[in-house]
């Protein structure tokens, strides 16, 4: 029940953020995909993330179907939920009795949701079908950002415990890209909507994923 209601309470205050510090890598503007993984509140058994990928290629949509993000557990941790994404796997979770997980992969995969999803199902910055707009348009449209928010257990509960995934990729229609490794970057800090108060993340990750070549499906 404590896993469920913190969970709900971390969606709830992601949904009310109005600024996020951006994640652009200065040094590399023109050719990456940048993902930030936030960790907002830890749990009985793991913690509450949300995940932002950033698209600050200055030219290079990302089309549908839209991305893939995916990664490998360090240890042994099960994806309990997904809130504005989708795992695309499940796996074996037969050893579970009662809750079950929502993806129980060594190497979960996940996927936007469409924008006819419900809204209680959505984060800000999710559901546009994977959707992501190059970062010179980020005047007109500001689609050059997703999210979505993981619920994790079987996994550290504390900054010194919780271990980052490792070997990430990021998949996009007819392209590739190569994903460096998950690196411990400065918190990363939010204001409330009435920009009066300053939160900040408990731990914040970042993954730097470049284009290298085409590719013909994804």
């Amino acid at each position: 029940m404590l896993r469920y209601l913190s969970f709900f309470c971390v969606f709830f205050l992601f949904s009310s953020l109005s600024t996020l510090t951006e994640a652009r890598d200065h040094s590399n503007f023109n050719a990456n995909i940048a993902v930030k993984w936030d960790l907002m509140n830890w749990t009985p058994d793991g913690y509450v993330a949300v995940v932002t990928i950033y698209n600050f290629q200055e030219h290079r949509n990302i089309q549908a179907p839209g991305w893939r993000l995916g990664w490998t557990w360090a240890k042994h941790e099960v994806l309990w939920s997904t809130v504005g994404g989708q795992a695309i796997n499940q796996g074996n979770c037969s050893h579970f009795k009662g809750n079950i997980p929502v993806s129980c992969m060594k190497t979960p995969t996940i996927v936007d949701l469409k924008p006819n999803t419900p809204y209680n199902q959505q984060i800000e910055n999710c559901c546009r079908g994977g959707l992501l707009s190059a970062w010179s348009n980020k005047h007109r449209r500001t689609t050059y950002i997703s999210a979505f928010q993981v619920s994790v257990g079987q996994a550290g509960t504390s900054n010194r415990t919780v271990k980052l995934p490792k070997n990430f990729t990021f998949k996009a229609p007819r392209d590739r890209y190569t994903c460096g490794p998950a690196k411990v970057v400065r918190p990363t800090k939010f204001l409330t909507m009435d920009k009066r108060r300053t939160t900040q993340a408990l731990m914040t990750w970042k993954i730097t994923c470049t284009y290298s070549r085409n590719r013909r499906n994804i």
